[in-house]
């Protein structure tokens, strides 16, 4: 018989430590009380005052730290309020353990106040495993798995319901036990795809989001030298896989086909590391990649390799496969021809794009960027280039409101580096909760809206499908420095040219943080 000698409570919270999990990012309920019972003095509770901004700060925590992040929900409604971001922490890969309440087992035929009908079926198809434990001793075992589910490639959510009277329940102490989540590529395959880019003519890189995962951004800097091959960042990456002012880098695809065919034209091999094949925001028609050219993919994600349109798709940790394909010797080549830079935007106006370059030109230069504002991206792209490893994250969903709670749980894995947020006024509108604990946790993050009064991105993309005038687009009287003080943060406002270099200055170095609204035209 096993020893039943400690609670639910305690076994869970040895795992939780043995895990490395001893930050909880949560909003309380009724029905998690008992999980934090005599809660232990080595553990920290990070408090989000809306279920999706905690869910989207534990995954900027998640992602800067490498490894899983834990979560704690509020039954069925606290689950309904995160799924937009369990969502984007889908889309996004990150591994995140999420522990929701449930009411006791006793009074569940009796459809309680605050249950969850179906507790596991809820975040599906978001988790990639999801679970209500048929019994209290039965609960630790649910939290270990779901945390070694989330940690395998692709990485991602998975869920565990725990009903309110499990926690003083007799339960044993799980033994220790580590599971292997890097998978290697078959070798013969990867030896073809050697062979392939050993014969290229003109081969080039497109580089994703699962590169700066697997910290291979040394690898893939390797390969594209050694074969002088330009490197693309695939279409709507949520990471930076490569140095963006580095010779070879020719820039970002866009999310179209028929664009992304003109971009590739010329070439005779795509080789896409950590991507999709690939991901498009518009109706096309026509191939997928220029005529005469091939295709290799390598990808940690079954789903993505086997929705492939065409070439040879492979499986593996992209550090392994790159080490594989680094082994073979490569021809020489002529570097491609260096992309033509943006040029420099003079003051005479603030727009969008001023703003970015003054950021690039005054941030620290160990300075984290978390992105969400969609109107603004190409700006970024020309003017903000992201130059080291593991120094930018935006959001692979395309929903709002991840970015400004994101930063905060990327300042909390990373406190040693100033995070800057750079936020539209609607996506910093999706999750403004997330100013009050940042301030709370004093973590040293400039909060810097784009304040364009408008959901500018549909403006932008109406004329696609014909719209001439799209309705509610008009973001009008809102006032951020307003927000930021009324939730304990200083906020400074910039309408004009001249003030904006000695605020991002005091941003920048304050020990708080702090909010900017730039009021572009």
């Amino acid at each position: 018989m096993p020893d039943l000698s400690v609670s639910v409570r305690e076994a869970v919270f040895t795992l939780l430590r043995e895990l490395g999990l001893t930050t909880i990012f949560g909003n309380p309920g009724s029905t998690e009380l008992p999980m934090f019972r005599d809660f232990p003095a080595d553990f920290r509770y990070v408090l989000g005052l809306q279920e999706s901004v905690v869910v989207a700060m534990a995954d900027g925590f998640a992602q800067s730290r490498g490894s899983a992040a834990l979560v704690n929900l509020h039954s069925a409604i606290g689950v309904g309020h995160a799924l937009g971001s369990v969502f984007t922490a889908c889309r996004n890969q990150t591994p995140l353990v999420i522990v929701a309440g449930q009411q006791a087992r006793s009074i569940l035929p009796f459809e309680p106040f605050l249950y969850s009908e179906q507790a596991p079926n809820l975040p599906r198809p978001y988790v990639k495993w999801s679970c209500e434990p048929a019994r209290a001793a039965d609960v630790p075992a649910a939290i270990a798995r779901a945390f070694f589910a989330a940690m395998q490639s692709p990485r991602g959510p998975a869920f565990v319901s725990v009903p309110v009277d499990d926690w003083e329940r007799p339960c044993a102490v799980l033994p220790r036990r580590e599971v292997s989540a890097r998978v290697g590529g078959d070798p013969a395959m990867l030896a073809r795809a050697a062979a392939m880019l050993g014969s290229a003519r003109r081969p080039v890189l497109v580089v994703g989001a699962s590169v700066a995962r697997d910290r291979a951004w040394e690898e893939v800097i390797a390969l594209a030298e050694r074969h002088q091959a330009a490197v693309w960042t695939s279409p709507l990456s949520s990471r930076n896989s490569f140095p963006e002012r580095h010779p070879l880098f020719a820039g970002f695809l866009p999310a179209d086909r028929a664009q992304i065919v003109a971009r590739l034209e010329g070439c005779d091999l795509i080789v896409v590391l950590g991507a999709p094949v690939f991901t498009y925001h518009v109706e096309g028609d026509g191939p997928h990649i220029p005529p005469g050219a091939a295709l290799v993919q390598l990808t940690d994600d079954p789903a993505a390799a086997a929705r492939a349109p065409l070439g040879l798709a492979i499986v593996t940790d992209l550090k392994l496969g790159l080490r594989a394909l680094l082994e073979a010797q490569a021809p020489a080549r002529p570097a491609p021809a260096a992309p033509v830079r943006a040029s420099a935007v003079p003051p005479e106006r603030l727009t969008d794009r001023y703003l970015l370059q003054q950021i690039a030109a005054l941030r620290p230069p160990d300075s984290l960027i978390v992105e969400e504002a969609p109107s603004s991206r190409a700006a970024m792209h020309d003017h903000l280039p992201i130059l080291e490893p593991d120094s930018f994250y935006t959001c692979a969903s395309g929903g709002l409101g991840h970015g400004l709670p994101a930063a905060v749980g990327v300042a909390l894995a990373r406190p040693d580096r100033r995070v800057i947020a750079l936020l539209g006024d609607g996506s910093a509108m999706y999750s403004i909760q997330g100013l009050w604990s940042a301030a709370e946790l004093a973590v040293p993050v400039t909060f810097v809206i784009v304040n364009n009064r408008g959901y500018r991105a549909l403006d932008e993309f109406a004329p696609h499908f014909s719209v001439a005038t799209p309705p509610g687009t008009r973001l009008a009287h809102l006032d951020f420095c307003a927000l930021a003080r009324a939730q304990g943060m200083t906020g400074i406002r910039v309408s004009s040219c001249p003030e904006l270099d000695g605020a991002l200055r005091t941003a920048f170095t304050a020990a708080q943080p702090v909010l900017v609204e730039v009021c572009v035209e």
